[in-house]
Parts: C-alpha cells; sequence; structure tokens
C-alpha cells in the first residue's frame, strides 16, 4: 500500500467523489504477460479548495511462474514450493502410413507424466484412434505437486499392434518444456508457416514466442522422428498446457 497527498488541480477534479475505486480485470490464459489488478482510494467525500485529501493505491501484480519452479532443459520441472497443477492437451496428431498405401491415418497417442519423486509413470491422456488431431483443452488431470520433486513428461504411440518408444524429458530433446515470452526450439514452424498445426497457432505470438498464461508452462513433444534434420521433426505430435496454483 502507498500513499500519496494530493493537490492543485488533480484536488479540485475529485470535489464531487465521495471515492474512486478502480480495476485492471486480469486476462484469461493464454495472456502474454497478465495483467495487474489494483484499487484506487480518496480519503475525503467533499474537497475543498486548499484541502489536501490522501490518495491510496494498492496494486498487485500478477504471478510469473518461474517465481515457482525452475525449468530445467530440455524439459523437466522443480516446483519450488507445495503446488497444484492442472493439466491440459492442447494437441496429439501422431500419424502413420502402411508400406502400401499414400494415405495417413491417425493413431492412438498416450501422454504420460512423472511426479513427487515417483519412478512410475502415470498415464494422463490415451488417446484412441481418431480420423482428425486430438484437442482437449479442458483439464485432465489435476496433481498436488511437492516442493523439490521433479515433474517430468513423456509420450508414445500405438502402432501395429505394439508401443513406440517412449520420449521422455528425462533424456534427448523430444520433449520440451518453455514458459511464456520464450523462443520455441526452430523445429517448431513459424506462425506463418502451414505446417504449423492449428491447435498450436493461438499459443504462438506472431514474432514466434510462446503466448501463454503467466503461470503456465507448454509442453512440446516430438514422438515419431529423432533426426533433427528431418522436416519430420517438429515436436507437433502431442502438446500440454500445465498451469500451476498455489495449494
Amino acid at each position: 500500500m502507498k500513499s500519496k497527498l494530493l493537490c492543485g488541480t488533480l484536488a479540485a477534479a475529485l470535489i464531487l467523489s465521495a471515492s474512486v475505486t478502480t480495476g485492471l480485470r486480469a486476462e484469461s490464459s493464454p495472456s502474454p504477460t497478465g495483467v495487474p489488478t489494483g484499487s484506487l482510494s480518496v480519503s475525503h467525500s467533499m474537497v475543498r479548495v486548499g484541502a489536501r485529501p490522501v490518495l491510496n493505491w494498492n496494486i498487485t501484480y500478477p504471478s510469473v511462474v518461474q517465481n515457482y519452479v525452475t525449468v530445467v532443459p530440455p524439459g523437466t520441472v522443480q516446483p519450488k514450493e507445495n503446488l497444484i497443477c492442472d493439466v491440459r492437451i492442447l494437441g496429439a496428431g501422431v500419424t502413420a502410413k502402411a508400406s502400401n498405401s499414400s494415405n495417413y491415418t491417425f493413431v492412438r497417442t498416450e501422454g504420460r507424466m512423472r511426479v513427487n519423486g515417483s519412478s512410475t509413470w502415470t498415464t494422463i491422456f490415451d488417446g484412441v484412434n481418431t480420423d482428425q488431431v486430438v484437442k482437449k483443452q479442458n483439464i485432465i488431470k489435476t496433481f498436488n505437486i511437492t516442493k523439490g520433486q521433479a515433474i517430468d513428461f513423456g509420450g508414445r504411440y500405438y502402432y501395429n499392434n505394439s508401443w513406440s518408444t517412449q520420449y521422455t524429458s528425462l533424456n534427448g530433446d523430444n520433449v520440451r518444456t518453455l514458459v511464456n515470452g520464450q523462443t520455441p526450439p526452430s523445429n517448431v514452424p513459424d506462425y506463418n508457416a502451414p505446417s504449423l498445426e492449428s491447435f498450436l497457432r493461438p499459443y504462438l505470438d506472431s514474432s514466434g514466442k510462446v503466448k501463454i498464461g503467466p503461470m503456465d508452462v507448454i509442453v512440446f513433444m516430438e514422438l515419431t522422428h529423432t533426426d533433427k534434420s528431418d522436416i519430420g521433426y517438429d515436436l507437433q505430435d502431442l502438446v500440454l498446457l500445465v498451469t500451476f496454483r498455489k495449494s
């Protein structure tokens, strides 16, 4: 809380004011930076010439996820305190093509997480075969997260009656975790590129930077390629949005 004496023409302008209260409403995710909220009030209901009312204001700045977690490249998240995290699937779109066909089909894709020091992977999304990109932007899983216990992410797909290799944030670069304002790896298609999946477009700005809420992290996964020079290595096979809040 801060206070300051109000005088001169500004005081005269407030003669008819019993009190003044203003508020800035924070934008919902995705938001580039979050918006401060606050209040403004005047100590007197009537102000005469020469009087000195006091103007009080209180500003609350939005939380920033880096104050609560550390993102350890390429994709592990380390909480600095006990938190709650909500997980959304922005998109899952692994496709496969039979050797005797020129048509691609979408295949079952599984998203997984490992939290609170567990050695076991928890399935957060077990997609079934569909004919389109899967989008589940509602919350699909909520975890109570323990301070100091790493959060890891992984994914795989099911094809020809078997599971693919599971790629995780524990090894390699096939799982990448970023926060608002960071620039995705160059393998992620440009904002204006036709190869950028439609589900990702709202979460990147026109300059190519990540555009999410101040308490969000976004997780990009590449599940079908390991060669970064391959055009198919685009980190769009499975994309999660994880939102943190205080418990």
